[in-house]
């Protein structure tokens, strides 16, 4: 009997030894943004190149939120990073993907060359340079400009780049300029005169208890959520993983961003990193700030998400 029973327990062994894992590594093209949306997956990225993360990640990484766009679109990229607002449009018109966590809050910042702002209503009658047209920095001014009434008394002039917003800066004497982490810092330290003079996640705070300023959101086309479902499951576990890393190490963070070309400099990145607002949010707790969020966009201008909500199938719940 004992042999039997050791026979059989050597047997089981081997055939186990034998099995198929339960899941295969996936190897994933990721699309993201210069700037603070890709910030906090940077580790994965060094971890993959690495070979030691599960799947593997082949970064893309982009100055143009049409881009990214596009390539979800046409099936060029499995993941991707995209403003809030332009997720919720790119669903609205095309479907074919889900939201599957928040990774940045508010990262925008109104800098003066002065002292004259102090308050939203002080820009009646002013110039804002900002970039983002038809993006989050856009319409999160224009809601607080509408909320104070005073939209059509603000001029906003728009530039390509977050570079061309800070040489205005450098060139006005009271140039006013809206600029997302770490262009803020960046542009601060290169010009001494130049201050903070509003936190927009803190001016959208005072005007609403429905929702929070939320800049970026992480997104996986349905059809590889459809074929991988244990592949994505283990990026969203790699992907938090790597967001709590930087955050915890941003001098070591900090170099790897650069590395990646998201930010020109690692000296930027360390000193911007504690006010990006790098974040990992996700299910229930994801849809419901998710959905504030784009709810105070719609009742602003209906434009600004598509001219709807979108449906539920847009948010990827796992719990």
């Amino acid at each position: 009997m004992k042999r039997f029973s050791l026979l059989a327990l050597i047997i089981l062994l081997v055939l186990s030894g034998c099995q198929k894992p339960a899941s295969d590594p996936g190897t994933f093209t990721v699309y993201s943004l210069q700037g603070p949306t890709s910030m906090g997956i940077v580790k994965l990225y060094e971890d993959s190149a690495a070979e030691i993360s599960f799947n593997r990640y082949q970064p893309v990484i982009v100055s143009d939120a049409s881009e990214v766009a596009a390539a979800l679109t046409t099936g060029k990229t499995d993941i991707a990073m995209l403003p809030a607002n332009v997720a919720a449009t790119l669903y609205n018109k095309n479907g074919g993907l889900k939201v599957v966590a928040i990774n940045t809050l508010g990262v925008l910042y109104l800098v003066e060359n002065g002292t004259t702002i102090q308050s939203v209503s002080d820009l009646a009658g002013k110039t804002v340079c900002l970039t983002g047209q038809g993006t989050t920095p856009e319409y999160a001014l224009r809601y607080l400009l509408n909320y104070y009434s005073i939209e059509d008394q603000v001029t906003l002039e728009f530039k390509s780049t977050a570079n061309e917003v800070a040489a205005y800066l450098a060139s006005e004497l009271s140039g006013i300029g809206l600029l997302p982490q770490p262009f803020a810092t960046s542009a601060m330290m290169q010009n001494a005169d130049l201050r903070i003079a509003l936190d927009l996640t803190e001016e959208w705070r005072k005007t609403t208890d429905e929702s929070i300023l939320i800049t970026g959101v992480t997104l996986v086309r349905d059809e590889v959520l459809a074929e991988h479902p244990d592949q994505v499951a283990e990026f969203l576990k790699e992907y938090e993983a790597s967001v709590n890393w930087v955050n915890e190490h941003p001098k070591e963070a900090s170099e790897l961003i650069e590395k990646y070309g998201i930010v020109a400099k690692a000296a930027v990145a360390q000193k911007a990193l504690p006010v990006c607002s790098l974040c990992f949010i996700s299910n229930s707790k994801m849809k419901d700030m998710l959905s504030g969020y784009l709810n105070t966009l719609l009742k602003a201008n209906p434009k600004t998400v598509g001219g709807k909500l979108p449906d539920d199938a847009f948010y990827y719940t796992h719990e």
